[in-house]
């Protein structure tokens, strides 16, 4: 994954220092094919960095997101200890995921409690947008990283004390490689993907729509002046997921946002069902256990 070559993630810091310097077989193995292609995303590691090898690449993102996972399944319980759905947005820049927030908030305002994790490498100017659209919201900057982590979002959430029952969106860094690695606790991955940017992005960038349960094609307004083809795009997008939703929309028109709301109010329904019949069993099991008749 580009974290371990990038060393983002904190744990992952030290590669490219002097750490380790393996060069064993390994380490060349896969870049090369025929016809031109140099594919660095051959071997155990699916990456290449200077001076390491796959196997110690393996180990270092064992590590990194072997910490991310535990904090992401704390943050997970804690979640569902407050009847809280969290979703976890990503996409490229500029693919509307925080006009697609705001505009859902407005629709939602009334009915259940919202807040918003806003994650970015600098500035706090799509936090003021969810708030001057009336929700509470954390602005998350990351720096130099490429995503956001379990950590961030766990220290997010207790500093956002949001009420039981609530919808929490959590809007990742804007690009499609780092975030999808990274378990936050959410309930559902949504990834976006406009119309401006090709038909291809899923088979370019598959992790970010393999881990996806909902795939919004934003921007359709824009359709009537674009060589682009939807079939095409929900094709690749099932070459990579079957198993996701697709969903096209236009915050600008308003196309489509009804079928999302609808989806994300369904989602929100299991999730719950879920946790009040894991509560049932849980207290038939007590009773059970004491002795008190059913």
């Amino acid at each position: 994954m580009m974290c371990t070559v990038c060393g983002c993630s904190g744990a992952g810091a030290a590669i490219g220092g002097h750490h380790h310097h393996d060069h064993d077989h390994d380490l060349h193995h896969g870049h090369h094919h025929d016809h031109g292609t140099h594919d660095y995303g051959q071997g155990p590691a699916h990456a290449h960095a200077p001076g390491l090898s796959q196997t110690r690449m393996v180990e270092i993102e064992r590590g990194i997101l072997s910490a991310n996972d535990a904090l992401a399944a704390r943050n997970r319980d804690e979640l569902a200890a407050k009847w809280q759905f969290a979703l976890n947005f990503l996409s490229s820049p500029g693919a509307g995921k925080t006009t697609l927030l705001v505009e859902t908030l407005c629709r939602l305002h009334d009915r259940l409690p919202l807040a918003v994790i806003e994650g970015d490498q600098q500035t706090s100017n799509d936090a003021e947008r969810i708030r001057a659209a009336g929700s509470p919201a954390i602005q998350v900057n990351t720096g130099k990283g490429c995503h956001l982590d379990a950590g961030m979002v766990g220290r997010a959430l207790a500093a956002l004390d949001t009420p039981e029952g609530a919808l929490v969106f959590i809007e990742n860094v804007g690009n499609l490689v780092c975030p999808a690695g990274f378990d936050l606790g959410e309930a559902k991955r949504v990834t976006l993907v406009s119309v401006t940017e090709g038909e291809d992005k899923p088979l370019k960038y598959p992790d970010a729509f393999a881990g996806a349960d909902l795939v919004l094609v934003t921007k359709a307004d824009l359709l009537p002046h674009l060589d682009f083809d939807v079939a095409r795009l929900t094709a690749n997008i099932a070459r990579v997921n079957p198993r996701a939703t697709v969903l096209r929309l236009s915050t600008r028109d308003g196309e489509g946002m009804e079928a999302w709301i609808d989806w994300l109010l369904a989602a929100r329904k299991v999730f719950l069902e879920d946790l009040a019949a894991r509560a049932e069993a849980r207290a038939a099991g007590l009773r059970q256990a004491a002795g008190i008749p059913a």
